[in-house]
């Protein structure tokens, strides 16, 4: 038997496995420790694998597994929805990597197409790589064919194809009569609906995974040069000249207005007829987000077609790239200062948080293009850009943002102004020790509310299913229960109750 049919054998078992274990963890919400568990199984099957593996192959580096487990941990720690996709997406864009094998032979060389690239790839190959697998990897006929094997073979290929036809017919005749269907479900006392359910979620993780981890192990690298642009593609300086010049004084323009803004501050923006810091700050804010993040792939684009072979026009591009990075990050302070104005007049929400936090990943970025992509070392930018994405990420896991909101609005209402519970009493398990550790700041019918939430909310028993159990669900239930007394108290709306205990 050859190793590669002897590895997709393998493959399909894991991708069997890795299906009974999706069943297992995953059906349970919300998403928790279970799918810390199931990623560390992916792992730990991948890396099994690759040590099987005698194909002509370049292995993923084995170092992804790393980030893979931790961004997996982080899932168990913060309860916040938002960073549950943050950390989804952060496994699905390392997953694409193990997929990914650039021409350069390193994945810190790659480059930003590469990565795109593999990110298809690696969504391809979970959805058909299975019958790739099954029908060119895996020589059926290299099994052995005698005894008990090829026996077990036969039953299993009509076991497949049997099991079908049987719950659809099964299910028809189940249908038609009335009695038929009572002596099935006497005789079997099956929930035929639960049983399709665990059948589909087996069946669905593991032609994923399988065809996945096909990808990962057997795929083939893309022919494909993406370290140049073809020559009918590339432009001259006076093509891309033109463009960031013009850009670069539409920029300056905006900036000279902003200048006013910037050491103006609110004094200015209330001398401003008909300006009210909703007009100024809200709107301003995030188009000039959106104009930071529409302005890195045009540099990236621009520098991709500009023709690599006259070293004057290379020289023109950075001076007008740069010119360009310098305007934005005086756009970003300008964008900064409209959201902290905002802040302060309205307070803090995820969304507001989130996209500051995506405007601080961009002021790295951009950093970081002027170090790589303008000094001739573009190969290093995506990898680094990569790595900074991961890492905002990582931080915020810190930062804890449900619980610094709670924090933030806290110390406004201090201040006078008006705290929203509403809001702030639908965040996550995240902001349940912040809101207790606020309740002695806040007004009689403020505590009211909070302290109704939270025990609705985080009343002891506690969690139902240790496989949605996170470490800030924990957390939230424990420090209802040790201030149990206080939170009735308020809730009654009865003064006092004295600190609380965290």
């Amino acid at each position: 038997m050859s190793d590669r049919t002897k590895l997709g054998l393998g493959i399909l078992l894991a991708a069997l496995v890795m299906g009974v274990l999706a069943d297992a963890f995953l059906r349970a919400t919300p998403w928790g420790i279970n799918v810390t568990l199931w990623v560390m199984a992916l792992v730990a099957v991948g890396i099994v694998l690759t040590g099987w593996q005698r194909v002509d192959r370049a292995p993923a580096p084995r170092w992804l597994a790393i980030p893979l487990v931790l961004f997996a941990a982080f899932l168990a720690w913060r309860d916040s929805t938002v960073l549950k996709l943050l950390d989804v997406g952060a496994l699905l864009a390392l997953l694409s990597l193990a997929v990914v094998r650039p021409r350069s032979g390193s994945l810190r060389l790659a480059g930003a197409l590469e990565y795109a690239l593999g990110a298809l790839l690696a969504g391809f190959q979970a959805l058909l790589g299975i019958v790739l697998l099954a029908l060119g990897d895996i020589q059926w006929k290299e099994l052995p064919q005698s005894g008990w094997s090829r026996r077990a073979l036969g039953a299993g290929r009509g076991l497949v194809i049997a099991v079908p036809l049987l719950l659809i017919f099964g299910g028809l005749f189940m249908a038609a009569d009335a009695v038929f269907e009572g002596m099935v479900k006497d005789l079997l006392d099956i929930d035929f609906v639960e049983l399709f359910t665990h059948l589909f979620v087996i069946g669905f993780a593991a032609w994923m995974v399988g065809g996945y981890l096909r990808g990962w192990l057997l795929g083939k690298e893309v022919p494909m040069a993406l370290d140049g642009v073809p020559k009918s593609l590339t432009l001259g300086i006076m093509e891309i000249g033109t463009v960031l010049g013009l850009l670069d004084l539409l920029f300056l323009s905006f900036v000279i207005v902003q200048l006013r803004y910037l050491f103006g501050g609110a004094a200015l923006v209330h001398g401003m007829p008909g300006l009210t810091y909703a007009q100024y700050a809200r709107r301003g804010f995030f188009e000039l987000v959106t104009v930071a993040a529409l302005a890195l792939p045009l540099l990236l684009g621009g520098h991709w077609l500009l023709s690599k072979d006259d070293i004057k026009a290379g020289r023109v591009f950075r001076y007008l790239a740069g010119t360009q990075v310098l305007l934005l990050f005086v756009i970003m302070i300008s964008a900064v200062q409209r959201m902290r104005l905002y802040q302060n007049e309205y307070g803090l929400t995820e969304l507001r948080l989130y996209t500051t936090a995506f405007m601080g990943w961009l002021a790295v970025v951009f950093l970081w293009f002027a170090a790589t992509v303008l000094r001739g070392q573009r190969n290093h930018f995506a990898f680094g850009a990569l790595v900074v994405g991961f890492g905002m990420i990582a931080t915020l896991h810190f930062l804890n943002p449900d619980g610094f909101i709670v924090r933030t609005n806290v110390a406004r209402a201090e201040a006078g102004r008006r705290f929203d519970v509403s809001y702030a009493v639908s965040l996550s398990a995240d902001a349940a020790p912040a809101l207790v550790a606020a309740m002695p700041k806040l007004t009689q019918p403020e505590r009211k509310e909070v302290a109704s939430h939270l025990l609705w909310q985080w009343s002891p028993p506690g969690y139902s299913d240790w496989r949605a159990w996170s470490w800030s669900r924990r957390r939230a239930w424990q420090v209802t229960a040790e201030n149990l007394p206080r939170l009735l108290r308020w809730k009654a709306g009865k003064p006092g109750g004295g600190g609380s205990k965290l």
